[in-house]
């Protein structure tokens, strides 16, 4: 994958802000998935965040899946790219392999437990559980657009587009 980043001077134009955040699709041997209750909303996720500015991506899922989670994890390679179109978050997710450590929530998760891909499916939100699903499938990278709470399944018009 090929990325372009400019460092043109800025124009008057406003230039739009994204987030970057990382998740992480933790597969056990079984076939298992890590899932994480938010503390917040409780709501259940794979284990992510923001990506902090002086970190690789890679970095960035080993410490979040950690931070929430207790598991140390391989990161095996980037399996989705997924936008939240009205928040401007970008979430880059991987797929990685637990390598050690135990089981325990911490001050952004009440709950953390291995689910099978049925559990996933009942529950958790349809943004949220694409991403491991899409993890699972062996067609990657998937790159998917959603508002908050649902897929959209046709792509934004652009100037380019049009």
């Amino acid at each position: 994958m090929l990325l372009c980043m400019s460092n043109s001077v800025a124009s008057d134009k406003s230039t739009p802000r994204h987030s970057v955040s990382v998740a992480g699709v933790v597969v056990r041997d079984d076939g298992r998935l890590l899932a994480i209750r938010r503390a917040d909303n409780g709501t259940w996720e794979l284990p992510g965040g923001v990506l902090e500015l002086a970190e690789t991506p890679e970095d960035g899922v080993r410490r979040e899946v950690l931070e929430e989670t207790g598991i140390h994890v391989e990161v095996d390679e980037l399996t989705g790219v997924y936008k939240n179109i009205a928040a401007g978050v970008v979430a880059l997710v991987f797929r990685c392999k637990p390598s050690g450590g135990t089981e325990r929530p911490s001050g952004e998760s009440t709950a953390v437990q291995w689910l099978t891909p049925d559990e996933v499916t009942e529950r958790m939100s349809e943004v949220y559980a694409v991403r491991l699903l899409d993890a699972l499938d062996g067609d990657s990278p998937h790159v998917r657009s959603h508002d908050g709470r649902r897929l959209l399944t046709h792509r934004p018009r652009t100037a380019v587009s049009r």
